[in-house]
């Protein structure tokens, strides 16, 4: 009878701590329990005396806030304060800014899926889509890459002219200025659409409308300000660059050395107060042809001239080109992607306070401005870039991959091919539909700066994985620049989206998780702020609540880590019936999982953690791999759940699932503390590791949608340049990819007729011509087929150049000898 009892107040208790339950409850399941044990067993008065007495004590540490705040609370803070991580002041800025939105729920270990689902699908208004249709269009038909590339090393003066004049650089600016006032997801449409046909003039598109004096004064700008500089920013009569990175300062913003000294000046004639500035940057966007800059630099008031501060921190300033002691006009090369970048240097520069933007009111505040601008820049540009380049290979290399032919089939039939056309499919969908997720976000007023961190380095790493596997299937046509090359320059500028606005080593080990631990977690931030409240009191009380809410919520995840677990999800709630149904089960399961081991690792590191960066990387994947799997499911119900999309779908969501339990596995295995590594993985999975990459069934599905027109294909690879027109080379591999789906039954004729032996030809025309005569086709399908080796024959012809190398072979040996030293 004991042991029936016994499971029973498990039972309770397992239930209990799954629903998180309050102190009340506990506190009765204590009493009961006592009283129970007393009453239905024999124990001796003795022992059930002192089980009464500890119980008593119990529920009085439980149940009487001020007892246990000065007999538990207290000793535990003074422990907190000796683990808690040391944070510098553009820590704590960075974590301040932006905001939370769906990641905080992921890391809840319970997601509200109404909150992502009640989330408005993406969209554009009309005005919005004219423009794509209309003057982003044209654009694109102007670009010559090629030309723009390894010819002029810039973009022609009449693109420079057409993006001025259709406020290409005033997207984000309100109507009321003379921009155009776009939505995020317009914004990022219009990047991706130019991307597609040339890197060097979305990145000259994306800089001003991103991180940038544009975003910082519509922000934080004075009235004056805007007045007077967002129109010309919009019209393009001014080119904007913001100077952040430097020589000594890239990552590390406290180290940065470019000072502003508070003083007094000549501005305009007058004797005016001011900051006279030293500065040295590079890496510069836009910066050898901008009129204005956006500087941040470390600002200084010796004398007093503004208060009684010395040290006034991080702040930001608009400088104009033409000043004195202003040094730019010289260009880096990135990777023979000739956007215009590069140096900018001051010497001696004054300005007055009216040119810090949003004036004395922002001084200091400036890291934590270009935090929130970045967060919201981070999530729009080069996750429009990468998406853009992804479609491209989805479109581009899978058509090649159907008109390409080896041993007289089509390569994309070969099983390594299409493997590396499934990568390439399916990390697209999952980009494209974090891209979009993403964008709602911002258009609902969010911004979200764990979010920016996570799709700028996961598209970013997507983007290498894409782009790898087409240069893969495209082997020598891949690799041999040309007009004729669709892939070359996006695979050459693949590290430069890698690198900028945090490089994706430093994003990935230090800040998806480092700031997403901070930000998202129900309790970590409160207990945060309590260890630092300067009032011992409330400090001791805030603390309190806090950490005891911590406690409910760890032990919450821990009982649902185990039982989800042990049913692989199967019993939880979700949202949806039909096929997507295990995803969100399986997602209930992976966010608890992900929760319980966050909080574990946590506890047992405390501010060691930040020296164990692959330790947070992990718990960064995960958090990551969740965030774009929630994506791909929202997509999959705003596109109606079409049976077409199932195959994206599932090798989306299972290469994701397998990733997440990759990472926890190996989070449990290097925990430095070994028996609580294998505690942790039997509370993860207790039923064994059961996600698996996505089989090979799967893939060859998904394969199957870029080798043949279908409507997925349509929609995967939506919003890229595309046209039929053979004055382009996406209209001739267009118009080879439509013929080859006319031509694939008439060559699978000739090939069944060769092998039985009806015709003996070894030349496809002449197998074909012999195949009429025996009537085996007919005469309109002989002309497709002699159509579709003409365009395969165009498709798989590379560029090459009569005159490449001359300068170096005409010249003398001793010029080239200099040359090359």
């Amino acid at each position: 009878m004991w042991f029936i009892g016994f499971i029973i107040i498990l039972a309770i208790t397992w239930y209990l701590a799954y629903r998180e339950a309050g102190a009340g409850l506990w506190i009765a399941l204590l009493a009961g329990s006592i009283v129970a044990i007393t009453l239905g067993t024999d124990i001796h008065w003795s022992v059930s005396a002192l089980l009464w007495l500890a119980t008593a004590a119990l529920i009085l540490l439980l149940g009487v806030p001020e007892i246990r705040q000065k007999t538990i609370s207290i000793k535990l803070l003074k422990l907190f304060h000796k683990v808690v991580p040391s944070m510098s002041t553009t820590e704590r800025e960075a974590l301040e800014a932006g905001s939370i939105w769906w990641d905080a729920e992921l890391f809840s270990g319970r997601p509200n899926w109404d909150k992502l689902l009640n989330t408005p699908r993406p969209h554009l208004s009309a005005q919005e889509q004219a423009y794509l249709d209309g003057p982003v269009e044209t654009l694109c038909e102007m670009l010559d890459d090629w030309k723009i590339t390894h010819e002029d090393q810039d973009l022609p003066p009449e693109v420079w002219d057409f993006i001025r004049q259709q406020r290409f650089f005033g997207l984000v600016i309100p109507t009321e200025y003379g921009g155009l006032g776009f939505s995020a997801q317009a914004h990022s449409a219009v990047v991706m659409k130019i991307s597609s046909r040339s890197i060097v003039a979305a990145v000259t598109v994306m800089v001003p409308n991103s991180l940038g004096p544009g975003k910082l004064l519509l922000q934080y700008g004075t009235q004056v300000q805007r007045d007077h500089y967002l129109p010309r920013l919009a019209r393009g009569e001014e080119i904007p660059c913001f100077a952040l990175t430097g020589p000594d300062a890239g990552s590390d913003a406290g180290a940065l050395p470019d000072t502003g000294i508070v003083t007094q000046g000549e501005w305009e004639g007058k004797t005016v107060l001011g900051v006279r500035l030293n500065w040295e940057k590079r890496y510069i966007t836009l910066g050898p042809v901008a009129t204005i800059i956006g500087l941040a630099f470390h600002m200084y008031d010796p004398e007093h001239l503004l208060g009684e501060e010395e040290n006034l921190g991080i702040t930001l300033a608009l400088i104009t080109r033409n000043l004195p002691g202003v040094s730019i006009g010289a260009r880096h090369i990135p990777l023979d992607i000739p956007f215009q970048n590069g140096p900018i240097w001051g010497k001696d520069v004054f300005i007055p306070i009216s040119q810090l933007i949003g004036e004395q009111q922002f001084v200091g505040k400036g890291w934590r401005m270009l935090m929130e601008s970045l967060a919201e820049g981070r999530s729009i540009s080069l996750p429009a870039l990468s998406v853009g380049a992804a479609k491209v290979s989805s479109r581009y290399t899978g058509a090649y991959a159907a008109v390409r032919q080896q041993f007289n089939m089509p390569i994309g039939r070969f099983e390594g091919v299409e493997e590396a056309l499934a990568r390439i499919a399916g990390l697209t969908y999952q980009m494209d539909a974090t891209r979009k997720l993403t964008l709602c976000a911002l258009d609902m007023g969010e911004m979200p700066s764990v979010i920016s961190a996570i799709i700028k380095y996961h598209l970013t790493e997507r983007y290498r994985q894409a782009i790898n596997d087409a240069m893969d299937i495209q082997a020598g046509s891949g690799i041999s620049l040309g007009p004729a090359n669709l892939i070359g320059c996006a695979y050459q500028a693949l590290p430069i989206a890698v690198t900028v606005e945090g490089a994706n080593i430093l994003t990935r080990n230090m800040i998806i998780f480092g700031q997403g631990a901070m930000r998202c977690h129900p309790w970590i931030i409160k207990e945060f702020n309590a260890a630092k409240n300067q009032d011992p009191a409330q400090a001791i009380i805030d603390f309190d609540h806090a950490l005891f809410g911590h406690i409910g919520f760890f032990l919450g995840n821990a009982a649902r880590s185990l039982f989800l677990g042990i049913t692989r999800g199967h019993l939880s709630r979700s949202p949806v019936k039909g096929p997507a149904k295990r995803y969100y089960q399986r997602l209930n399961w992976m966010s608890s999982a992900f929760a319980l081991a966050a909080d574990t690792t946590m506890m047992t590191l405390g501010g060691a953690l930040k020296r164990k960066e692959r330790l947070s990387a992990r718990l960064g994947d995960v958090l990551s791999e969740m965030y774009l799997t929630s994506a791909v499911l929202k997509q999959f119900e705003d596109d109606g759940c079409r049976e077409e999309d199932l195959p994206l779908l599932h090798w989306a969501c299972e290469h994701s699932f397998h990733r997440m339990q990759e990472s926890l596995r190996l989070l449990a295995r290097n925990l430095p503390f070994r028996p609580l590594g294998w505690a942790l993985r039997g509370l993860l999975f207790p039923s064994g590791l059961p996600c698996t990459p996505p089989d090979d069934r799967i893939s060859h599905k998904v394969a199957q949608l870029l080798l043949h027109p279908c409507g997925s294909r349509d929609r995967l690879t939506q919003g890229i340049f595309l046209t039929d027109d053979e004055r382009f080379r996406q209209g001739v591999i267009e118009q080879a990819f439509s013929q080859a789906a006319v031509a694939a039954p008439i060559e699978k004729t000739l090939r069944n007729a060769h092998h039985a032996g009806i015709i003996t030809a070894e030349d496809r025309i002449e197998q074909a011509q012999e195949a009429l005569e025996k009537g085996l086709i007919t005469e309109q399908e002989l002309e497709g087929l002699k159509k579709m080796q003409l365009l395969r024959r165009q498709v798989i012809t590379v560029d090459s150049f009569e005159d490449y190398g001359k300068q170096y072979l005409l010249q003398p040996e001793s010029k080239i000898s200099n040359h090359v030293a």
